[in-house]
């Protein structure tokens, strides 16, 4: 037991954890490395470090230390060095726990189900256990029935998890991907939660239906700085309740990193936020390992000055806020106060444009390029519409920031565009954008062609939607529903609207996921066909 004596002491006062390991590997129960570091909530070098010494037997990939005569481990002593109190504080809401055990149970198979992460996005997936713990914590330490809660980001369901326990609150979950909004309202709907999604890369704005509206915001952002400081401030410009709105935030460093953990509260203290609370090892993960599979969340309360800072921290951010891609802070990085990507970037000098002749350049173009061609943020083109119709635009999109492709495009109302990307594409929008564009690419390059407005009733209502992307949907819709059928009152229009397509509501066409994009046709068309509601 010497090298394990030695290592505890060197651990000091953080030995705690170690001795946790050392106590499960002796109670005679097999383990995974993986079970063992999300059990205790320590690194897998410290973890590896302790099996290194302590030379336990294997089965496979699990261990255990040898079993003896006089009980489940090969020594007298493993009792006086873990006696200690190797188990944690008690968590603040797991007992809890057994009074929800069919919540935790869907949670479990969702979660299963899920789509895999992804690691370009810093995709890990919480337990189900810890996002059922999110919910409950939520639900006993303010008061849900009736409260907005946003998701900036939710890759770990929590949105699902809290719908189910709190059926009263409303819920809006905010993510870049698509896949994972499709999956939450198909399970939204399949359970009758009041959920809704809403597409958006946080690097380019906070989708403008959240903005103000929510009580508490919940995210579990990349863990660098830069993407704990960007979430953290798109998650207060979701609050409308300035006075007494939260934020939960999940973040874990390894117990080797205090100074990476130090950036990050130095990021969250520059929005001159107060940490009202900090649950140590709150969040388990399943992956991970480096950091424990663990986090801590915190409870933070914004103040008057908040606002001011984030408006600051969101004017002058980068897009580099991973650990893994082209969009990672370990990539070139990006020219000062430049919201352009590291690493790959498209070819934007005056070759690039091979005869193109546009009115507007819109991303980070070099000066030389077009000087007195007037300019436009990625940003901004999303956030409102520009102010003349130019009859055609170029755009670059740096590496990473590809998904908000077609989005830039529905925000463009010129007859030609060319979006320059990093890279030739791997597939085109092509059947989402059908309506409005066609779609070619030639290399890097991608070229759009607005199509003729249709002749049909349905197209003409669906393109007049599209054409409109950073208008309230369902206006657009009413006003071209009534233009089309005739026989309708504006509340007549907006009750077939909102029957036909719940989801309608006051999102904005440029904030609408893909899934719900494909399905606008059908809609239509359904809402053409819909009898005239009785008037009232």
């Amino acid at each position: 037991m010497n090298g394990i004596e030695e290592l505890l002491e060197q651990a000091g006062v953080d030995g705690r954890r170690l001795r946790l390991a050392l106590a499960l590997l002796g109670d005679g129960r097999w383990w995974t490395l993986a079970d063992l570091v999300r059990e205790t909530a320590t690194s897998r070098r410290a973890v590896e470090a302790l099996l290194r010494v302590a030379e336990p037997e294997r089965s496979g990939d699990r261990f255990r230390l040898r079993a003896s005569p006089d009980g489940p481990a090969d020594t007298a002593d493993l009792g006086s060095l873990t006696a200690a109190g190797a188990r944690g504080p008690a968590d603040p809401v797991a007992h809890l726990l057994p009074r929800h055990a069919g919540i935790l149970a869907r949670m479990e198979e969702l979660v299963a189900k899920a789509p895999r992460g992804r690691q370009a996005l810093d995709h890990v997936a919480a337990t189900a256990e810890t996002v059922v713990r999110r919910a409950l914590l939520m639900e006993t330490r303010f008061w849900l029935p009736g409260s907005r809660l946003l998701c900036v980001g939710d890759h770990d369901l929590t949105s699902l998890a809290t719908a189910m326990l709190q059926p009263r609150a409303e819920v809006a979950v905010v993510d870049i991907d698509e896949r994972i909004l499709a999956y939450i309202a198909e399970q939204a709907d399949r359970y009758g939660l009041d959920i809704r999604t809403r597409w958006a890369d946080l690097r380019l704005g906070l989708p403008a239906s959240v903005q103000g509206w929510a009580d508490l915001a919940i995210t579990d952002p990349p863990y660098t700085p830069e993407g704990v400081g960007l979430f953290t401030a798109r998650a207060v410009e979701g609050l409308g309740d300035r006075e007494r709105g939260r934020i939960l935030l999940a973040y874990g460093a390894g117990e080797h990193t205090p100074a990476l953990a130090l950036k990050v509260q130095q990021a969250l203290s520059a929005l001159n936020l107060v940490n009202e609370a900090i649950y140590p090892d709150f969040n388990r993960y399943h992956g991970a390992e480096a950091i424990g599979s663990a986090a801590d969340l915190y409870v933070l309360r914004p103040t008057t000055k908040t606002w001011p800072a984030v408006a600051a921290r969101v004017d002058a951010l980068s897009t580099a806020i991973y650990t893994h891609g082209p969009q990672s802070v370990e990539s070139r990085p990006a020219p000062d106060g430049a919201l352009a990507a590291p690493g790959a970037v498209p070819e934007t000098g005056a070759g690039a444009m091979g005869g193109f002749s546009p009115a507007v350049l819109v991303g980070e173009w070099p000066r030389d390029v077009l000087p007195k061609v007037p300019r436009a943020r990625l940003a901004t083109w999303l956030a409102k519409p520009y102010a003349t119709d130019p009859a055609q635009v170029a755009i670059t999109v740096p590496a990473g920031l590809e998904a908000a492709l077609p989005r830039l495009l529905l925000a463009t109302r010129a007859r030609r565009v060319r979006v320059l990307l990093a890279a030739p594409p791997r597939d085109l929008p092509t059947a989402l954008l059908a309506p409005v564009y066609e779609l070619s690419a030639d290399g890097p390059a991608v070229h759009a062609v607005r199509r003729p407005l249709p002749e049909t009733d349905g197209e003409r209502i669906l393109r007049r939607i599209l054409d409109n992307a950073h208008g309230k949907l369902a206006n657009t819709w009413r006003e071209a529903l009534i233009r089309v059928r005739g026989d309708l009152t504006k509340r007549q229009a907006r009750s077939i609207i909102a029957e036909t397509a719940p989801w309608s509501g006051d999102v904005t066409v440029l904030e609408l996921p893909a899934h719900r994009l494909a399905d606008l046709a059908t809609a239509v068309a359904r809402s053409l066909e819909a009898p005239a509601p009785e008037q009232a």
